[in-house]
């Protein structure tokens, strides 16, 4: 039996241990996942007092937040194939007075999804730091499970990766050429066992809009950006999901689609705190962006479940 530790640290060498990779090569037909983003407890509070690097010392509305993004999925039916939390769990960064009981208090809500609905966990700049260490991700690991890694699901491959590699890895440049060497075998193996899809779960986006936008914080530096984009595209993947905005965003870029959703918690902008649904059928991927109160209350609309159904 697994214990209630082994729900948050299921990425191990690599790979998510829900899934036996082997039973999951072959395309089983239309199914679908929940991408969430940036509980981030403790931001809420922060950013009311304006204080963003010390005002993190409550957090108690992004624990109602957070129940009620587990309580939503736990009434989905069918239930999704995996729950997947694109970074910035908690606001704390790394070393901070108030992370490690943020951490708690997250892993107490998420402890309460249905055991049969996979945890995938993506980490963000608060989770590893702006600027990472080797030591700021393996406390990482420590906590959560690998910082990058891959899993298939129904002849569908999915690659988490370490954003922040991209973003400042002038600290430990060993492991961004550790992720891009591991990265590149990854895409070498969709390619060999034919899968239907690949998807990328990342933090940060690397566009919010348009491919070739300025860089800022919530995007990647424009080379970084082109060269990945480039990659993927000729990989074939088909979707990046990614936080770190706040707010819902996307774009496209020769066919490759980026999704930046709004967060479980605090909100920057005008969107609600939500959930996406992403249905994944084999020939394309349809996502829609619920608030909690929405899916909760309503769950799937009936174009998602119509897609659901059909056999191909």
């Amino acid at each position: 039996m697994a214990t209630e530790g082994d729900a948050f640290v299921r990425a191990r060498g690599r790979t998510l241990t829900a899934f036996r990779e082997a039973d999951e090569y072959q395309w089983k037909g239309p199914f679908y996942f929940i991408q969430g983003a940036d509980p981030q407890f403790g931001l809420m509070k922060a950013w009311a007092v304006g204080d963003t690097n010390n005002g993190d010392d409550e957090w108690g509305e992004e624990i109602k937040l957070a129940e009620q993004a587990v309580q939503a999925v736990n009434k989905l039916n069918p239930k999704p194939k995996f729950f997947v939390l694109c970074g910035d769990l908690v606001h704390g960064m790394p070393g901070t007075q108030w992370k490690k009981d943020q951490e708690r208090d997250l892993k107490n809500v998420l402890k309460h999804t249905d055991q049969e609905i996979p945890l995938v966990f993506v980490s963000g700049n608060h989770d590893i730091g702006n600027t990472p260490t080797r030591e700021t991700i393996e406390n990482y690991c420590r906590t959560w499970g690998d910082d990058y890694f891959s899993f298939w699901v129904g002849g569908v491959c999915f690659l988490v990766l370490n954003s922040q590699l991209y973003f400042d890895s002038s600290k430990c440049p060993e492991l961004k050429r550790a992720q891009d060497l591991w990265l590149e075998e990854q895409l070498a193996a969709a390619e060999k066992h034919g899968c239907k899809h690949i998807m990328v779960f990342q933090h940060i986006p690397l566009f919010l809009r348009k491919p070739d936008e300025d860089h800022d914080y919530f995007n990647l530096e424009k080379s970084v950006r082109q060269e990945i984009m480039e990659k993927f595209h000729k990989a074939g993947i088909k979707a990046v999901f990614s936080g770190h905005y706040h707010r819902n965003a996307g774009g496209s870029y020769k066919g490759l689609e980026m999704v930046v959703s709004s967060a479980i918690g605090c909100q920057l902008g005008e969107d609600t705190h939500g959930l996406r649904v992403v249905v994944v059928t084999g020939e394309k991927i349809v996502h829609r962006y619920y608030s909690l109160m929405d899916l909760s209350s309503h769950g799937l609309e009936k174009e998602l479940q119509d897609l659901l159904a059909k056999q191909n």
